[in-house]
């Protein structure tokens, strides 16, 4: 066959001689994802009384925390640490995402918390531990069912001092092991210097105790990933409010919480930067938490389950109880 220029030889920037059709990928890719759908899990950490449920319903515009699927009973402060996760289909313009949210009623309300992390960490090993399983199977499934924890969000208080010895001890256990995203809960009981004081303090004392929190450093592609993931670290930790109560502002309903001082709006980013955690949460980030989460987190628990004793033991089932509303 004569060679034809441009084409037939490896190099870049080859000339095309006319249409091939191979920009088509991202179509037929987009027509997949959207027959199968896909999973998004997230786990909510904090103390009770964070406002914890109402961010996570809040965020997907929808009752999906714990509380909202009939899980509740009393608002019991339970003795240990729980893991209770509830699932939810949710559809948006064709799209289906099963969303599991994962709460751990408990964290942080006890008065000896010592280790109180432990119960949490066991849980995400639990499902890579699944997850490897199912993958090492001879017959194993086209596709395996995902329950590993794409993103952790950490409610710190809005103290407007520091961080509690429980914040930096839970997440230097945890962020090696998921993608930690530290929040400041009910930041409209700070006024913006306070907020601002508060933000930069906490950015100091992870960086200080040399907590990685997502975005990490490490994990950027290239110099647009960096620019991008720069401004939002430097944003971080994002301090928020919840409501999934409306209000009439200017003529408008808004989501938002009533003051005596008037009505503070959750999407407007002058108020508070719940905004700026929705989009970069879901509208940027969140295929990036789900690949770190299976390429880093899940590959590192992986090389080392596989080099331990050359083979796998099983771990202890655990006790969660698991809801498919």
């Amino acid at each position: 066959w004569p060679r034809v220029p441009g084409l037939g030889h490896s190099g870049s920037g080859s000339t095309l001689l006319g249409y091939i059709g191979i920009d088509t990928i991202i179509e037929q890719m987009r027509k997949k994802t959207m027959k199968a759908g896909f999973d998004f899990n997230i786990m909510i950490v904090g103390h009770s009384g964070l406002g914890k449920s109402t961010l996570v319903n809040t965020l997907f515009k929808s009752q999906v925390s714990r509380w909202s699927s009939g899980w509740g009973g009393e608002h019991k402060i339970p003795k240990t640490v729980e893991i209770k996760a509830v699932s939810h289909v949710i559809e948006e313009g064709g799209v289906k995402m099963k969303l599991t949210v994962i709460d751990t009623p408990g964290f942080g309300d006890q008065i000896n918390n010592e280790n109180c992390w432990d119960p949490i960490s066991k849980y995400i090993n639990e499902q890579y531990e699944k997850f490897l399983k199912e993958e090492v199977n001879i017959a194993r499934k086209k596709r395996i069912p995902d329950t590993r924890v794409h993103c952790c969000l950490y409610f710190i208080s809005p103290t407007g001092h520091s961080l509690r010895q429980l914040d930096i001890e839970f997440m230097k256990h945890l962020s090696r092991v998921v993608n930690i995203i530290p929040v400041i809960a009910k930041s409209d009981t700070m006024t913006p210097d306070e907020k601002n004081e508060f933000k930069h303090r906490v950015r100091k004392e992870l960086e200080t105790h040399g907590i990685e929190y997502y975005p990490q450093n490490e994990f950027d592609d290239d110099m647009e990933d960096k620019n991008e993931n720069d401004k939002i670290r430097e944003a971080m930790p994002f301090a928020v409010v919840g409501s999934d109560k409306e209000f009439q502002v200017n003529g408008k309903r808004v989501l938002g919480r009533k003051t005596a001082w008037g009505v503070v709006e959750v999407e407007n980013p002058n108020h508070c930067e719940f905004a700026l955690l929705r989009d970069f949460l879901i509208r940027s980030h969140l295929q990036d938490l789900k690949e770190v989460t299976h390429n880093i987190h899940y590959e590192t628990y992986r090389a080392r389950r596989l080099n331990d004793n050359g083979g796998l033991h099983p771990i202890s089932a655990n006790n969660t109880q698991e809801s498919n509303l």
